[in-house]
């Protein structure tokens, strides 16, 4: 029992001198953040006053996303009714401009298509010939209506099966109306149908180019828009007409204006979508598929605010100052938020309120404060 009642002494004894260790822990601390300058220190160091100002801070909101293109603006090239690849001088990155020349492409089936409307077009004018001669007869009562209508009936067809390989050719780029018994020819010109520049090349010469294969990519780069990935929850930030820039890894000193033109209606896995932006100048170096990065600026609602230099930095944590007399300041840690225009956002600014702070010269006070803690 006596045992038990030394424990109990020794250990209220332990408490006791424990508690008293913290409270002096807490003082010192609180002394070490409370300096103390002259009038002659004061003046020297050129402090200035203020209180927390409401004022928008313009939040930076960083994206990033690759450059593309419409579908509009980029074209597969194939043959429609297949051939042979006989020449092509494209590489890719080569430009190309409309109407040009990219491929010739030669078959037999080019021949037959064209000697098969020649003479189709031939059987026309006969039938033509013939229907009018039964017409005649038929008025004169020297030919049956059966003849008439039969010849009617040829005449119909042969027109439809004129038309139809009139199509064809033009298909394959050749025009009905020029084409004669003297320039029949087995192959044909394939031409750009914009100015841009290959993407791709996916054939050689020599090769056959079945419909369903696509011997070449072209890229129209004049209306390359930017495709950013943004979040759900910065979505809200953003508007139809908002302006932003964009910047590459390799170049981020130079900055290419965009505006929003679409932003995305469905959120995939990673809860994100799309938003694309239009560039306002076009640059030719800028490329479908590169990487880009881009900076939204977001005007936020009004906040309290410090001038930038009332906030110093120790240790990893902010800090500013009070001025609790006319030469006593006491040291006080802060959260920052965002910073634009020279200003900091306070982002637990209740506790400052009422307090005049240090606007100018706080670094100088930081400097003195930790000396003094030092000695």
């Amino acid at each position: 029992m006596k045992n038990i009642f030394i424990s109990m002494v020794l250990w209220s004894l332990f408490s006791c001198n424990s508690k008293t260790e913290d409270t002096r822990e807490e003082q010192r601390g609180a002394e070490e953040n409370i300096l103390t300058f002259s009038e002659v220190q004061i003046k020297n160091a050129q402090l200035g006053y203020g209180k927390l100002e409401q004022r928008q801070i313009s939040e930076i909101l960083r994206v990033n996303g690759t450059i593309d293109v419409p579908p509009q603006n980029m074209v597969s090239i194939s043959v429609p009714l297949g051939g042979y690849l006989k020449s092509s001088q494209l590489l890719p990155g080569m430009h190309v401009n409309k109407g040009q020349v990219i491929a010739i492409i030669e078959d037999p089936q080019y021949i037959q298509l064209q000697e098969d409307y020649l003479v189709t077009k031939s059987k026309l004018h006969y039938s033509q010939l013939e229907y009018e001669r039964q017409k005649d007869l038929n008025e004169s009562k020297s030919s049956s209506d059966k003849v008439l209508q039969q010849a009617a009936a040829e005449q119909a067809g042969l027109k439809i099966m004129l038309k139809a390989l009139s199509e064809k050719l033009k298909l394959i780029g050749k025009n009905p109306a020029a084409l004669s018994d003297g320039n029949i020819s087995r192959s044909i010109n394939i031409y750009s149908p914009i100015n841009g520049f290959v993407s791709r090349v996916n054939v050689n010469i020599g090769k056959y180019i079945a419909p369903t294969d696509v011997m070449f990519e072209l890229v129209d780069p004049t209306d390359i828009h930017l495709a950013l990935t943004v979040f759900e929850k910065d979505l809200p930030k953003l508007f139809i007409g908002q302006k932003l820039s964009a910047f590459t890894n390799n170049q981020p000193e130079k900055k290419y204006p965009c505006e929003i033109l679409l932003i995305g209606k469905h959120l995939g896995s990673e809860r994100s979508t799309e938003v694309h932006c239009h560039f306002e100048t076009y640059d030719k170096a800028l490329i479908p598929g590169t990487y880009m990065n881009a900076e939204v600026e977001v005007k936020s609602a009004n906040s309290y605010t410090l001038p930038e230099e009332a906030i110093v930095r120790f240790e990893n944590k902010h800090y500013v100052f009070l001025k609790k007399s006319a030469n006593q300041f006491v040291m006080t840690e802060v959260l920052p938020g965002q910073t634009a225009g020279g200003f900091t956002e306070i982002t637990q600014p209740a506790s400052l309120m009422s307090e005049t702070l240090v606007t100018k010269g706080a670094y100088t006070l930081l400097m003195s404060l930790k000396n003094k803690s030092e000695d």
